[in-house]
């Protein structure tokens, strides 16, 4: 059976790049239409919608399984590809497609199963002779267990919730007094979002690299992977900017860890896509932690230096062909960064700050790619994430590709609600980053703890624009100004530099 019709169980930018694919291989799409953003901008782009707009749910209409496959059903779709988020890694979802002669456009559901709970997950790379942290075999049951536990392997120590991930239900510990708060905290915090208060205890690996490889497998067999992602720039475990490769690998290590995010993917027969992630330390030796058995939010920058689309191949692994790429055709060229554009409140510890986009520019060029869900006119709600834009750019080299973020990242004007841009502009001009040096810990040890409020940020435009022609029009060193130093300026800080020309 060939795939003809795809139900996209999702939404924002994630749904058009799915349509964007579907439509090169001639196949058509339905999305729904939800209550909560009936005029959404990934809506116009779909061959059919469905309506689901008058109801008003008591949970999101794409965490409804039953009412998903009935959707799916009801409009002759065979199959449904869930995005990233919400069901994509849900293996009872995932189950009943197929129970439904639906076709799922990804793994395996055994396999999600076990990549999706951390404990399994754990013991089947302590099973296959990959390097984990050291800690627990299984789930830790009470406080004196993880105590004990805690004192045989040295403190610090991390919890983390046995089901799900995106930071939530992890919490690191430093001390024994410290552990029964928050054993209770992690546990809570993981029933509350996973439903499964299921924790287990790792040694904490102090300012680790977090390295992740793309990997692609068939259905027989047949597994590569696509090379490394650099997603070390954090916040609580949350990902803000990514690149690939990575600066910490030489080839040597890039093929070992490679290999090793093979190994385990082939040790649960996993196909579709699926990014197998590493911490690595300053030793350059590596720790598997997780396996995510879904499409990433960060999949541009590997589309964008191996020059393969990775929705095809998920649609066309799904339909049973057999991988039509070896790994020794992967060849990486240049260097690829992607800026998560939030509507956040950087100043705030990135808090969300829903709001309807009332102006909004993005660059455009031919190293370049804007993923966006959001136009003007677009409501950020506070029911689903706070992305508005996904920026990814190319260089030759890192570079280069840090050269043409910054001017990208100059040119960009949003105007509705506080964003992650200040952020942005300000890690790129940052030292450590620019020497590649940095670790997950870069937020919280090597920048200053206030951000310029996004308040001024048409002040930070002028400023910009200023940098921009001075960089771009003047003679090398006819004018030294600071541009590079990396530090969260004040507005009255910038406001005397802007005042110097």
């Amino acid at each position: 059976m060939k795939i003809k019709k795809i139900l996209i169980a999702n939404r924002g930018e994630i749904a058009i790049r799915i349509i964007r694919t579907a439509k090169q291989m001639k196949i058509r799409t339905v999305v729904v239409r939800a209550a909560v953003e009936p005029n959404a901008m990934y809506l116009e782009y779909a061959d059919e919608i469905y309506d689901y707009s008058e109801e008003l749910p008591e949970i999101p209409v794409f965490l409804d399984i039953e009412k998903i496959i009935e959707i799916a059903l009801n409009t002759g779709a065979d199959a449904i590809h869930p995005g990233y988020g919400f069901l994509a890694e849900n293996a009872y979802f995932a189950n009943k497609c197929l129970e439904n002669k639906l076709i799922f456009i990804g793994p395996d559901p055994d396999s999600i199963y076990k990549m999706g709970n951390k404990t399994i997950a754990r013991k089947i790379a302590l099973a296959n002779g990959i390097p984990v942290a050291s800690g627990s075999e299984g789930n830790i049951s009470n406080i004196e267990e993880a105590i004990t536990l805690a004192d045989k392997i040295g403190y610090p120590v991390i919890i983390k919730a046995a089901s799900g991930g995106g930071g939530r239900g992890m919490r690191i510990v430093r001390k024994a007094e410290d552990m029964e708060k928050f054993f209770i905290i992690a546990s809570k915090e993981a029933e509350k979002a996973f439903k499964d208060p299921s924790v287990f205890i790792e040694r904490y690996i102090e300012n680790p690299k977090h390295i992740e490889f793309q990997i692609l497998g068939d259905k027989f067999g047949n597994v590569i992977h696509l090379g490394e992602r650099e997603c070390s720039i954090q916040r609580k475990h949350q990902k803000l900017l990514e690149e690939a490769p990575s600066s910490a690998l030489n080839s040597d290590l890039r093929q070992k860890m490679g290999a090793t995010a093979v190994k385990i993917a082939k040790a649960v027969d996993y196909y579709s896509a699926g990014t197998v992630e590493f911490l690595l330390d300053s030793d350059n030796n590596f720790y598997f932690m997780e396996m995510n058995t879904r499409i990433q939010v960060e999949h541009p920058v590997t589309e964008l230096v191996t020059g393969i689309d990775l929705i095809q191949q998920q649609i066309q692994i799904a339909n049973g062909n057999t991988l039509n790429i070896k790994q020794e055709d992967i060849n990486l060229k240049g260097w690829a960064i992607e800026c998560r554009i939030n509507a956040e409140d950087v100043q705030a510890g990135f808090a969300p700050d829903p709001g309807k986009i009332e102006n909004l520019s993005m660059p455009a060029g031919p190293d370049i790619r804007v993923d966006t869900g959001i136009t003007v006119g677009s409501s950020i709600i506070s029911s689903y994430d706070s992305m508005i834009a996904k920026l990814i750019v190319k260089g030759k080299d890192r570079k280069d590709a840090i050269k043409n973020c910054k001017m990208a990242l100059d040119k960009v004007w949003i105007k509705g609600t506080k964003t992650t841009l200040p952020f942005f502009r300000m890690l790129v001009r940052n030292q450590k980053f620019l020497e590649g040096t940095f670790t997950t810990a870069f937020i919280e040890k090597d920048i200053e703890k206030y951000y310029l409020n996004s308040e001024y940020e048409e002040m930070l435009a002028a400023w910009l624009a200023t940098k921009m022609f001075v960089e771009e029009n003047l003679e090398e060193n006819s004018i030294q100004v600071d541009f590079e130093n990396g530090k969260e300026m004040s507005p009255w800080l910038m406001n005397k530099r802007m005042n110097q020309f």
